[in-house]
């Protein structure tokens, strides 16, 4: 193998404060794959964005050091050179497609552009390759797809065309920066079977970046570890498993989720009782509004959760998790029996139903989204409170200072903003904001993903401690499966809408009845599996 990019001694400086990157030093061989890993801040994606010197330069600096590709110093090309090797000899799959993607563009157009930047493909000619691309990256039905807007896709499928629009013009070097986060794991695993696949077939190097170690001791040939900005270690993939020599990288191996959940109350009592639970959206109407089709997203639900009990549900995007969790607080219309209690939830109106809120809370995927920005921490964990208790005013300031160290946060820091916090820190705020009500369930939906392994560790081990000492229960939606294995008591596997398989979580890890279950279970713990059977792995 060749020398293909070689990087020495580059510190990243932003706004003359501390270096962001500071005295990295790398090297990347034609063909191979070098995984960079570390936590959220330890300069894994700055390093990746100065290759193709994407930095915002009226506020990056470079101190020192040298990006060398093929020998050539990028660092100092002019603009005109980078503009060429953008694309064409080293290309990007950035992180989140949704904001990468224009969504003013079909796919069409968004492939195209790249071929005529730097092919001067045009017309039908482009609209072959187009084509071409979409079917090497494995989307079904190309033809249907190039005339497609980035938010008719699923994320598999923006993933893909993301793929597509950086392997146009067989790049010699792909950088792919969380190309599988917040994919499902059957989604993920085809995509970085892809990735390997394209390689072998096109000789292209990988920087692969990425947070989860489960996937570079798949995938990746070397690894680099980053903390702060600084390399602490590397070498080759299997030997730095097997024997790290670092305290940082042996603490980022350390915080893979338990294999268990904590052990549930023996007497448990019934708390959710959810009967033939059916929604259905129309998609399309006729002339007096009345519904002609619509789509059918959970079919007859059935399932049963105990004081101080977790139910996992998994599955692929698309296949009804999120959807149940708002039909069971009446953020989705819905037929079928809710009993909480024994008390029937499902025929009450949003104003009967409102006092039954206090009782089951729900923590959302995307803390920043759910959290105002225009609102301090005491207030966003206080606003539940001045609603459902609003003639105890006095002892509110209390609770939301209990609430917050039940999470784990400075109550001192209750009067700072969401933006001026990490993003575990701000899921942690959503959790105290569901915890302050003091409520019997709380819906987690997806509320680990993105989020760094050992940030994970520590969200699952204040869930688990909290349950723990509040007997409260759990619905946790995810498609992570290490951190359901960890948390959940039941589990239950959905496929488009309907239940697959249901029971006792550990039985179902342990020998999944169903193929689909076994699929989900192959993809997810790929890397614990010595033989075919997947009974003998998980």
């Amino acid at each position: 193998m060749s020398e293909l990019l070689e990087i020495t001694n580059l510190s990243i400086c932003f706004n003359q404060g501390k270096n962001a990157v500071d005295s990295l030093s790398l090297s990347l061989q034609q063909g191979e794959t070098l995984a960079l890993v570390g936590e959220s801040g330890s300069g894994k994606s700055v390093t990746a964005l100065s290759v193709l010197r994407l930095l915002d330069e009226q506020h990056a600096s470079y101190p020192s050091g040298e990006i060398r590709y093929r020998g050539e110093n990028l660092l100092q090309a002019p603009v005109k050179r980078m503009r060429q090797v953008r694309g064409r000899e080293i290309s990007m799959i950035f992180q989140e497609p949704m904001t990468s993607l224009n969504p003013l563009h079909s796919v069409e157009k968004q492939v195209s552009e790249t071929l005529e930047l730097h092919k001067g493909m045009r017309g039908p000619q482009a609209r072959e390759r187009c084509l071409e691309l979409l079917q090497l990256v494995g989307i079904d039905n190309p033809e249907s797809k190039l005339g497609a807007y980035p938010h008719q896709l699923s994320g598999g499928q923006k993933q893909r065309v993301m793929i597509a629009m950086a392997l146009a013009n067989e790049p010699d070097l792909l950088i792919a920066d969380e190309p599988t986060t917040a994919l499902d794991v059957t989604v993920q695993k085809q995509v970085l079977e892809l990735l390997q696949g394209l390689q072998q077939k096109l000789g292209m190097a990988i920087l692969l970046i990425t947070h989860d170690l489960t996937i570079v001791r798949r995938y990746a040939s070397r690894v680099a570890v980053l903390e702060h900005g600084k390399l602490v270690e590397q070498g080759e993939t299997a030997a730095l498993f097997a024997a790290p020599s670092h305290p940082y990288t042996r603490k980022l191996m350390d915080a893979e989720p338990p294999e268990a959940p904590l052990a549930q109350p023996e007497s448990g009592k019934p708390l959710l009782n959810v009967s033939n639970l059916d929604v259905r959206f129309p998609t399309r109407r006729g002339l007096f509004g009345k519904v002609k089709e619509y789509f059918h997203a959970v079919k007859r639900v059935n399932f049963t959760l105990e004081q101080g009990q977790t139910l996992g549900i998994v599955g692929e995007s698309g296949s009804g998790k999120t959807t149940i969790g708002h039909a069971l607080i009446k953020l989705t219309a819905s037929t079928g029996s809710i009993r909480l209690d024994g008390q029937e939830l499902a025929g009450l109106d949003q104003s009967a139903f409102r006092p039954w809120r206090r009782r089951i809370q729900i923590v959302f995927q995307d803390p920043f989204g759910s959290l105002s920005p225009r609102m301090s921490v005491a207030e966003i964990v206080r606003e539940g409170l001045e609603i459902h208790d609003p003639e105890n005013t006095q002892a509110h300031d209390q609770k939301v200072i209990a609430a917050l160290s039940d999470v784990g946060l400075d109550p001192e820091a209750r009067h700072r903003y969401p933006h001026e916090f990490s993003g575990g820190q701000r899921q942690r705020i959503a959790i105290a904001r569901a915890l302050v009500l003091q409520p019997d369930l709380i819906i987690l939906d997806e509320p680990t993903s993105a989020l760094d392994r050992t940030v994970q560790k520590q969200v699952i081990e204040l869930l688990r401690d909290i349950q723990a000492r509040y007997g409260l229960s759990y619905i946790f939606i995810s498609h992570d499966l290490a951190v359901v294995r960890a948390l959940s008591h039941k589990l239950l596997v959905l496929n488009q809408g309907a239940v697959v398989e249901y029971g006792d979580a550990g039985e179902i890890f342990r020998a999944p009845a169903e193929q689909y279950t076994q699929e989900l279970l192959q993809a997810a713990f790929f890397y614990q599996q010595k033989d075919a059977t997947i009974t003998t792995t998980i």
